[in-house]
C-alpha cells in the first residue's frame, strides 16, 4: 500500500501574542513576550503572580451568552482557532465530503477552570447545585466534539492526551490517518486554559513555575543560567492537515508538508526529563527515520525548551547526540520564551511556528538571554538564536514536545514540492 502525503492548508490560533494566527506569528518573529500579571483571578497570595494570558479576549464577540454557558474557556479557544483554520484553508464546505473530514483537538488538562468553579461553589449546607453543563464543559474531548458538530464533520473525531505533548500527538494521528487514506482532511491541534487557582497553585506546589514576579516578561528564559521554571500560558492552535491530491485538486494554498513523526517514552519519572535525554534522543531519531531524512537535512529545531533547570540541559544534550557535528549548523529556538507554556496546546502552536519558519525562511528567537547568564552544563556553541530572529534557508524543521509521564512526540515539516 502506497502511503498518501499530508500537507498543511489552514492555520488558526488564539494565543498570548495575538487573537489570530498571523498576529501570533508576527509577534513571535519580533521577539515579543506575552507574559504579564495575572488578571483572571486574584493571584496575590500565590508564589507565581504572572502568566501568559490571552489578551483582549471578549468571549461575547465570538459566542452568544447561551453558548458561553456551555463552553469552558479552553473549548472556546479551540473553536475560535478551528474557525480560523477552516476559513484559512479555503475549503468549500458545500463541495467537500464531510464524511471524510475529521477533527482531533487535544487538551492536556481540559476544563480545569470549570471544575474549579463548580467545586468551589459547592457547599454542604445548600447541597449539590451544579451547572447541568458541568461535565460536558470539563471533559477534554469536548472541543473536538463541538467543532465536528458545528461543521457536520463525520470523520474521525476525538482528543489526544499526553500532557504537554498532547497536541503534537493530535497532529501525528492526523498524519497517520491521512497517510492510510482514512480521511481527506483532519482539523487538528490543541487548546488549553489552565490559568486559574488550581492550575497555578498546582504547578507552584511542584516548583515547576518561575517566580520572577518583578519582571514577568523576562521570566521565561530557556537555556539561560538563571532560569527558574516555566511560565504558564493559555490559548489554542489548530491546523487543517489535508491529503495532498485533495488539496491540489481544489487549488489550496499549501504552507508546507508534514513528513515525519516520532513517539517515545522516557520511562523514567513522573515529571522530570531523563537527565541524559534518552527519550528525546529516541523520539528525534524516530521522526527522522519516519521522514526518510538524515540529521543533516534539518535546518531548525523548535525545541520543547520550557526554561526548567533539568529539562533544557537534557534536550540540548539529546540534540548533540542525535545530530552530531551538524548540531552546530542548526538553528535552535524555544518560542516558549515568548508564548509561555501552553501545556496541551504547545505542540500545535510550535509546529505552526516551525511551519511558518519553513515557509518564510526565518528562525524566531529565544528571548531573554543575557550574554553573561550562562549555565556551565549547556554548550553555547549551539546556535540557540538568542534574542533576535535570524534569516536563513529552512528547508525542513523539527518540533519537539515532551510531557509529564515521559511522553515524547516530534514532527518534521518541510517545504512542499509536488
Amino acid at each position: 500500500m502506497e502511503l498518501k502525503r499530508a500537507v498543511i492548508t489552514g492555520l488558526g490560533a488564539i494565543t498570548p501574542l495575538g487573537l489570530t494566527a498571523p498576529e501570533t506569528w508576527e509577534a513571535i518573529k519580533a521577539g515579543k513576550s506575552g507574559a504579564g500579571p495575572i488578571t483572571l483571578f486574584d493571584a496575590s497570595k500565590f508564589k507565581t503572580q504572572f502568566a501568559c494570558e490571552v489578551k483582549g479576549y471578549d468571549c461575547e464577540k465570538y459566542f452568544d451568552r447561551r453558548e458561553v454557558r456551555k463552553y469552558d474557556r479552553f473549548a472556546q479557544f479551540a473553536m475560535i482557532a478551528a474557525d480560523e483554520a477552516i476559513e484559512n484553508s479555503g475549503m468549500d464546505l458545500e463541495q467537500v465530503d464531510k464524511n471524510r473530514i475529521g477533527v482531533i483537538i487535544a487538551a492536556g488538562i481540559g476544563g480545569l477552570r470549570t471544575f474549579e468553579e463548580e467545586v468551589m461553589d459547592y457547599s454542604e449546607e445548600r447541597g449539590p447545585r451544579f451547572n447541568p453543563f458541568f461535565i460536558p464543559k470539563m471533559i477534554s474531548d469536548i472541543a473536538a466534539g463541538q467543532v465536528s458538530i458545528k461543521y457536520n464533520f463525520h470523520g474521525p473525531n476525538y482528543s489526544t492526551a499526553s500532557a504537554c505533548a498532547s497536541s503534537t500527538n493530535a497532529l501525528i494521528d492526523a498524519l497517520m490517518l491521512i497517510r492510510l487514506g482514512k480521511a481527506d482532511a483532519i482539523v487538528a491541534g490543541g487548546a488549553e486554559a489552565a490559568v486559574c487557582r488550581a492550575g497555578v497553585g498546582g504547578f507552584n506546589t511542584m516548583k515547576a513555575l518561575s517566580t520572577r514576579n518583578d519582571e514577568p516578561e523576562r521570566a521565561s528564559r530557556p537555556f539561560s543560567g538563571s532560569r527558574d521554571g516555566f511560565v504558564i500560558g493559555e490559548g489554542s492552535c489548530v491546523m487543517v492537515i489535508e491529503e495532498m491530491e485533495h488539496a491540489l485538486q481544489r487549488g489550496a494554498h499549501i504552507y508546507g508538508e508534514l513528513v515525519g513523526m516520532g513517539l517515545s517514552a522516557d520511562a523514567y519519572h513522573l515529571t522530570a526529563s531523563h537527565p541524559e535525554g534518552l527519550g528525546a534522543v529516541l523520539v528525534m531519531k524516530s521522526a527522522l527515520e519516519d521522514a526518510g531524512m538524515k540529521p543533516e537535512d534539518i535546518d531548525y529545531i523548535n525545541v520543547h525548551g520550557t526554561s526548567t533547570p533539568v529539562g533544557d540541559i537534557s534536550e540540548a544534550c539529546a540534540i548533540k547526540e542525535v545530530f552530531g557535528e551538524h548540531a552546530y549548523k542548526l538553528n535552535i529556538s524555544s518560542t516558549k520564551s515568548m508564548t509561555g507554556h501552553l501545556l496541551g496546546a504547545a505542540g500545535a502552536l510550535e509546529a505552526m511556528v516551525a511551519l511558518r519558519s519553513v515557509e518564510e525562511d526565518i528562525v524566531p528567537p529565544t528571548i531573554n538571554h543575557d550574554e553573561e547568564d550562562k549555565d556551565p552544563e549547556i554548550d553555547y556553541n549551539l546556535n540557540f538564536t538568542f534574542n533576535q530572529a535570524q534569516k536563513r534557508t529552512v528547508n525542513a524543521a523539527l518540533s519537539n514536545t515532551f510531557g509529564f509521564g515521559g511522553h515524547n512526540a516530534s514532527v518534521i515539516i518541510k517545504k512542499f514540492k509536488k
